[in-house]
């Protein structure tokens, strides 16, 4: 049986079952919707996912695009591909109708888009980020941007990148000089240098517009001073024109490799122009529009990852015979490799973390859908705190524990897993990006603990513990065995009493001390997260089950992962939230904190 990519059976019982998603056809934007139309698109997307997508990963990863002519040229199968990929309607699925979009609700977008991702997420990564930069024009732009640049982007005649890292600055963005000088005619003449800018260049379309950030002359220092602008390859004149934007480099990465990874120069002739979107030194609230969406992104593509590699090695560990069990003292005949408990646990952790990683992406979807959509402003306001707080965790979670699944994978493989014959070393190389793109997980780690738990007076935490509570209520009216749901409690509360420690210290002025273990803090807190997940579909499994619902192996299935994260992982949490506060009356671990850098 060829490689599914993700479980269909699992997909729609998010979907349907979980989060009851057919409920947001009830809401204007969504009225024209239901299950049928949502269906539809996951099965287009399944479809280009299998026959087109995976078949072309193995040799688009062997082929890296390369500079010729003064142009990226791609693998010729992503010519095939992205056509298909514009026509399915990936680059504005979730937009409205009056931008030429199909108004999808994002948590079915999400999840029919996961197939792609881990069919061949190079592929998917031109469309991915187009959408998310023509965004930001439909939200920020004037009118004659939305004609220039957005339309033909939401068309895919032209590609977007998100264009922010400097070779001196990396995510110190505050420290952004790129430089922008205003005309008279209406543009700013551009000069800088942008690093690791996904699809900068390639000859898929005719062009590629970055969305960068830089700094209008006479600009306030650091953040406050910076703006947003659109720079295109290629700008409109007898035809298209060079705009005075360069490929100065080439990034040879270990994965993701379909999809060029460059540097970047702006004006090197003095004649690079950008045009202005959106207001003046107000480029980072606007840009963290597509920064949050590529996190969330980023995280769908590492769990994507995950659950290709996992369904690799599932099917490997059914098929190939090895040993026997411990009872047979060596006697007769060799067993495939999934009788061995080892390897059950192997393929149970992939399971706990593909499939709750995969849930925790589709609520904060349905989040992100309820706080744009959502009749009422309670329920807006509700989802948005919802969503925010959860977007940090979305994307870290599936990226580090993902690449966790990814090395299981390799390992059921054995000997083959570190040969390039197989494919689990190739999913492994792009996984370990994921941990990096959109932000580190430290990074993550210091956005959750030192803004989102603590925003609005921790209203955000206090919404996030009634969800949790409420799965745990519900588990237990469900007949869920009551040492998981109690395990969930328990660490839900310590979460909280960590959380109150940590921003106490820094309400007293000890920031440093606050966000010292924001990395231990932000894997506590992913664990409670995935853990409200799995008790919550672990309660919807048992309420099947007892419904006379099938079929049974699948529920099963899910009861037992359920049982596992909440007896293997969330415990950790107890453990963690010692290193982040020290325990009752101490101190937080502080040896990387006082460790000096000639000590090493």
């Amino acid at each position: 049986m060829a490689n599914p990519l993700l479980s269909d059976r699992h997909v729609d019982f998010l979907l349907y079952e979980v989060l009851d998603v057919e409920r947001l056809c009830a809401l204007p934007a969504f009225a024209d919707h239901g299950r049928e139309t949502f269906d539809l698109f996951l099965a287009s997307a399944r479809r280009l996912g299998r026959e087109l997508l995976y078949p072309s990963y193995r040799d688009i990863d062997a082929a890296p695009p390369e500079m010729r002519d003064g142009r990226m040229r791609v693998h010729p199968k992503l010519r095939e591909i992205y056509p298909q990929l514009v026509a399915l309607g990936l680059t504005n699925a979730t937009r409205p109708v009056a931008v030429g979009g199909q108004q999808l609700p994002v948590t079915v977008s999400a999840l029919a888009t996961a197939y792609l991702m881990a069919g061949n997420l190079s592929a998917y990564g031109y469309v991915g980020l187009t959408s998310a930069a023509a965004h930001l024009i439909e939200v920020f732009g004037d009118a004659s941007l939305k004609e220039r640049f957005m339309s033909r982007m939401y068309a895919g005649e032209w590609t977007g990148t998100m264009a922010l890292t400097e070779p001196h600055a990396g995510s110190s963005l505050a420290d952004v000089t790129t430089r922008a000088t205003p005309t008279a005619d209406g543009h700013y003449l551009v000069s800088g240098s942008k690093i690791f800018i996904s699809g900068g260049d390639h000859d898929l379309t005719d062009n590629v517009v970055h969305m960068t950030l830089g700094r209008i002359d006479g600009a306030p220092a650091g953040i406050k001073g910076l703006s947003l602008f659109a720079i295109p390859n290629r700008r409109e004149g007898d035809g298209l024109v060079d705009n005075d934007v360069r490929v100065a480099g080439v990034i040879h990465k270990i994965g993701w490799r379909g999809l060029p990874s460059l540097i970047l120069s702006f004006g090197e002739r003095g004649d690079c122009r950008g045009w202005l979107v959106g207001e003046p030194n107000r480029g980072i609230a606007q840009m963290f529009q597509m920064m949050n969406e590529a996190r969330i992104m980023v995280g769908m593509n590492a769990i994507a990852t995950a659950s290709v590699a996992y369904h690799e090695s599932l099917a490997y560990a059914a098929g190939r015979a090895q040993g026997r069990p411990p009872s047979s003292r060596a006697q007769g005949a060799q067993v495939p490799i999934i009788e061995h408990a080892d390897v059950r646990r192997m393929l149970l952790r992939q399971k706990a973390i593909v499939e709750g990683g995969l849930a925790l992406l589709a609520t904060t979807s349905l989040h992100a859908d309820l706080a744009g959509h959502a009749s009422e402003t309670a329920v807006r306001r509700r989802s948005q705190l919802l969503l925010d707080l959860l977007t940090p965790v979305a994307k870290t979670f599936p990226a580090e524990s993902g690449f966790e699944s990814n090395a299981l994978a390799l390992q059921i493989h054995g000997g083959y897993g570190y040969s390039s014959e197989y494919l689990p070393e190739a999913w492994l190389r792009d996984q370990k990006l994921n941990t990096l793109h959109e932000g580190t997980s430290g990074i993550q780690g210091l956005d959750l603990l030192g803004r989102k738990v603590v925003a609005a007076g921790g209203e955000a935490l206090a919404i996030f513990a009634e969800e949790v509570n409420g799965a745990i209520a519900r588990a237990r009216a469900a007949g869920v065995v009551a040492a998981a749901c109690d395990q969930l409690a328990s660490a839900l509360a310590i979460t909280l009493e960590t959380t109150a420690t940590l921003a106490a210290r820094g309400l007293a002025g000890d920031v440093d001390g606050m966000l010292l273990h924001s990395t231990d803090y932000l894997t506590l807190f992913s664990l409670v997260a995935v853990g409200w997940q799995w008790i919550l579909q672990a309660a919807v499994a048992a309420e099947a089950l007892a419904a006379g619902c099938g079929p049974r192996d699948f529920y099963d299935g899910i009861a037992c992962a359920a049982q596992y994260f909440l007896a293997t992982d969330v415990p950790r949490v107890a453990a963690l939230a010692a290193l982040c506060t020290g325990g009752a009356g101490g101190a937080a671990d502080d040896s990387y904190a006082r460790m000096k850098p000639e000590w090493f």
